[in-house]
């Protein structure tokens, strides 16, 4: 049973849904609307993975690589950047190999958010 769940804010919380599908590879779990019909709260997972995300009303300036990150254990690292950058994420490091065994890259998606991706598996 997973135990932490992610939260993000997007301005536009459908297309979030759908980008968040074709460039990082998320499936849609639940989608729950407000009465007028956006999106009040999503639930996408990637393997045993889960995120939640919603609107954010208000605009931000955009997060700075080290304000945070959400780490996503992946196969196929390359094959995962690939996608990533065919769907117009913004590669924020190439993919590389740790000195503790694994490979990692780095992504900023559609609303700023600074995702790592890796075979790390602790």
């Amino acid at each position: 049973m997973r135990t932490i769940y992610p939260i993000f804010r997007y301005p536009d919380p459908r297309a979030a849904i759908d980008w968040l599908g074709a460039a990082f590879g998320f499936r849609v779990h639940a989608v729950h609307e407000a009465p007028d019909g956006t999106v009040a709260h999503a639930e996408l997972i990637l393997d045993t993975g889960m995120i939640m995300l919603g609107a954010r009303a208000d605009s931000r300036p955009r997060p700075a690589d080290d304000d945070w990150s959400v780490y996503v254990a992946v196969a196929d690292v390359d094959a995962h950047c690939a996608q990533a950058r065919a769907a117009g994420a913004e590669i924020t490091r190439e993919p590389f190999d740790t000195d503790y065994g694994s490979r990692d890259y780095a992504a900023r998606d559609l609303a700023g958010n600074v995702w790592s991706f890796g075979t790390y598996r602790p």
